[in-house]
């Protein structure tokens, strides 16, 4: 098989590791692909936004499979057009991608149908929104705003101050464009967050194993927000009874929601979800694979993942057993400096070979090849990734790692596991 992969970033990284792992594929290309990918791939240079120029590029290639990995190509329609041309995929269609593309349409969907998330109310008007936090008076309060901002459109205002600053940013100054139209206003749960990825063919439902994100900048989780600085897989707080009770009242109820609104869901649903003291609840859902949670995931993935993706696109998933080790996984993600904010780019990466480093994988997130040379180009570089036989011990191998690779204003976190490894004792 040919199997094209659209997307660019660490997690495409991964799947292509993965998919290069199966007996059935024979070539991989990708588009746009990255520096670090275009040693495992052959890429294209082609945006993952290209609707036209991925159906294009799926036909000039003659690819056997296609998998859309970013949420902007699902939501806008990408996968509906690859099958329209008789391509196999791997992804949702537009009308089952809403589930991350709507913010509004997700909690309204929970709501209809009495899957457990926080209370919540819409509103398209900032003025409405600064009156009702006034009147509720109860901080911190999340705001969310309704459409895809990379992975940054929450904020968690401690007082009204920080939430009218962040609501003009959301909704007049418009930061993440037309995303901030309307927002939802969350009551705020406490208690430990778990990533979840399902693989899904609309009627069967196969969790993954569990992950930990780490989404603040620095250590402490204090900073700003980011898209990931790091994973760790298992989640020890996600246990047997607690999976079970997901199973039952959160991942079969969203399959079977979003059966009863005809928008059938194949592909990778993500549920974030936060243990709270009265039990699971949905604090977002992903109409796709996570970064960096599919950098500690897939390496723990025994089955052939080509044999999963055609069950999925032949609805025959219940007919597969899929395996998984016993390892743990750890990601520590390298960013340059000034991320989340404002960074360099084409900053030369030394300590690698082809890419990678003995001992670990290095998943490229923001990287590209010039003139032979390794350099950074976006905010998350790289994810350094270790296996282990326990979680003490992945983490240890993925920081000896980092320690072998630089490039000028790295910054990563020191404290990635560290709540993992405390749960454990």
């Amino acid at each position: 098989m040919k199997v094209l992969v659209v997307g660019g970033g660490g997690r495409e990284h991964a799947l292509i590791r993965k998919i290069k792992e199966s007996d059935k594929v024979d070539s991989i290309a990708c588009c746009p692909g990255n520096g670090g990918i275009s040693y495992d791939a052959d890429c294209y240079n082609v945006s993952a936004t290209d609707i036209d120029g991925v159906v294009k590029l799926a036909k000039e290639i003659k690819a056997d499979f296609v998998v859309v990995a970013p949420d902007d190509p699902l939501v806008m329609g990408m996968v509906d057009a690859l099958n329209k041309e008789g391509f196999k995929t791997f992804g949702p269609n537009a009308a089952a991608a809403i589930i991350e593309g709507s913010k509004v349409f997700s909690k309204n969907l929970m709501l209809k149908y009495g899957i457990p998330t926080a209370e919540y109310k819409v509103f398209d008007n900032p003025a409405d929104v600064i009156t009702y936090l006034k009147e509720k008076n109860e901080f911190p309060a999340v705001i969310k705003a309704d459409g895809l901002a990379l992975g940054k459109g929450v904020i968690i205002p401690e007082t009204l101050e920080e939430a009218e600053a962040g609501v003009k940013e959301i909704m007049e100054d418009k930061i993440f464009g037309a995303s901030g139209n309307n927002v939802v206003v969350e009551e705020f749960l406490t208690g430990p967050e778990v990533s979840v990825l399902a693989f899904t063919d609309g009627k069967c439902v196969r969790p993954m194993v569990s992950s930990m994100d780490h989404k603040r900048a620095l250590d402490g989780d204090k900073g700003l927000n980011t898209g990931g600085m790091g994973t760790v897989s298992p989640n020890p707080y996600y246990t047997d009874e607690i999976a079970q009770e997901c199973m039952e009242k959160i991942f079969i109820p969203t399959i079977n929601a979003m059966n009863s609104e005809g928008r059938a869901f194949k592909g990778c649903l993500y549920f974030g979800l936060m243990l709270t003291p009265k039990g699971p609840k949905v604090i977002e859902y992903n109409c796709r694979f996570g970064d960096p949670e599919t950098q500690v995931v897939l390496p723990r993935l025994k089955t052939d993942i080509m044999d999963i993706f055609e069950a999925i696109n032949n609805e025959t998933l219940s007919q597969l057993d899929i395996e998984w080790s016993n390892d743990s996984c750890a990601c520590v993600i390298m960013a340059s400096g000034g991320y989340p904010k404002s960074y360099p780019k084409g900053i030369e990466i030394n300590g690698l070979c082809n890419g990678q480093l003995d001992g670990v994988t290095v998943y490229h997130a923001g990287t590209a090849v010039k003139d032979g040379k390794l350099l950074t180009s976006g905010g998350r570089v790289l994810g350094v990734t270790a296996l282990g036989d326990n979680l003490e011990s992945a983490l240890e191998k993925a920081y000896g790692g980092v320690s072998q690779i630089s490039f000028d204003g790295a910054h990563y976190r020191k404290d990635i596991g560290r709540k993992a490894l405390n749960a454990l004792k």
